[in-house]
């Protein structure tokens, strides 16, 4: 029986890269990809300013003074996108199999390609080398039996390498890393294991089950067997999404609520978008809010039939904050989540009222405006707001 063969691909500083294509004069120097300083966040890094220790959803005001010298850069999510489709059309020439975890990185099971294409490394090796040439950036490889492991080869890899864990140095390239760099161990999961005296992958390995299994649950036991090599999980074709989110952190902490709402409208316009782009419509409807002391509420309601209109999003996420107005406390963060997708084809309910349909035409031809001229900006005027 052949051995499982993975690629985890992830792209290098992906949107800095695409940034540097059209700023030459930046490529070497420190750049930063981010709104300017207030309360947005660093969305990415060149590799000189992560070694000051900056990272990304850093908050900018914390980053630029690690590195004062560096070019800020605004995103343009339109062609971090188109690239992001162009290379994920490359690996479906490769495989079938290919999972794509976000924008910037993904899984193939290259196991059935082999015979017309090579050995896993030689598959890498054409994707780094097309990735370069045709597009003018760079990616990181991790090869391994399993997406487990080659997620972790990928990481050691970067940047611009190329990783290959053979199915016998398994267990011993895991067990000399520490338990925090493992997929699923955030903070309070390192705590409690560290609490265990674990800080080894190779300790987690040894540690009796029945003892993570008291201290973390069952989460204990598949971490025990991610941490001896062990990942039966198949490259996912479908991702299908389960929500469409859309949030904003306002630069002062607002109290008035005509600007929430005025922020609710925006953010419902751009997750109807989303939905009609990814030919999905929304069978429910949330909103998140975060005050001022950074707690925070959310609330969500079904909708009476599927919609993929920013109206209809936007009166249900409307409502729902009228619920809760008076608001205990400023608001420094407010979202809008459309949730319990489904394809668009799958019963959407089209109104009698020629109004709504008028406006579904509406947005839909300024969806067409925007996908041929991703410069522009098509809103309805209610939703336009001025810069903070």
């Amino acid at each position: 029986m052949t051995e499982r063969a993975i690629l985890h691909v992830d792209m290098d500083a992906f949107f800095v890269s695409v940034e540097l294509r059209d700023r030459p004069d930046l490529v070497g120097k420190p750049v930063i990809v981010g709104h300017p300083p207030g309360r947005s966040v660093v969305l990415s890094a060149s590799y000189d300013c992560r070694a000051r220790g900056i990272h990304s959803a850093m908050p900018m005001s914390q980053a630029i003074p690690l590195m004062p010298e560096a070019t800020v850069i605004e995103p343009s999510h339109h062609k971090y996108s188109e690239a992001s489709a162009q290379i994920m059309a490359y690996f479906h020439t490769l495989t079938p199999l290919v999972e794509q975890v976000s924008v910037d990185e993904a899984f193939l099971d290259v196991t059935g390609s082999m015979r017309m294409l090579g050995g896993p490394v030689q598959i890498a090796q054409k994707i780094r080398e097309y990735i370069r040439a045709e597009m003018g950036l760079t990616a990181s490889v991790g090869i391994a039996r399993n997406k487990f492991v080659a997620k972790l080869a990928s990481t050691y890899a970067k940047p611009d390498g190329l990783a290959v864990i053979a199915p016998e140095r398994t267990e011993e390239f895991l067990h000399e890393l520490p338990v925090s760099k493992m997929w699923g161990v955030g903070k309070r999961t390192a705590d409690q294991l560290h609490a265990l005296g674990i800080e080894t992958v190779g300790q987690l390995a040894t540690e009796p089950e029945a003892r993570l299994i008291s201290r973390l649950g069952e989460h204990g036991r598949a971490l025990r067997l991610l941490s001896r090599g062990i990942d039966n999980r198949p490259v996912e074709v479908s991702r299908d999404e389960k929500s469409i989110s859309s949030e904003h952190t306002f630069a002062v902490d607002i109290t008035e609520p005509q600007v929430l709402e005025g922020e609710l409208l925006r953010l419902s316009h751009k997750v109807g978008q989303r939905l009609r782009q990814h030919g999905k419509s929304a069978n429910g409807v949330g909103i998140k809010i975060k005050f001022k002391d950074f707690s925070g509420i959310t609330r969500s309601k079904a909708l009476a039939a599927a919609t993929d209109s920013s109206t209809k999003i936007s009166e249900s996420a409307l409502a729902l904050l009228r619920k809760l107005t008076p608001l205990a406390q400023p608001v420094r963060l407010i979202g809008v989540r459309a949730e319990r997708l489904q394809d668009y084809e799958l019963g959407l309910q089209f109104s009698l009222d020629p109004r709504e349909e008028k406006a579904r035409e509406a947005e839909r031809i300024a969806d067409q405006i925007g996908q041929k001229f991703p410069q522009s900006i098509v809103t309805p005027a209610r939703f336009l707001r001025p810069k903070e």
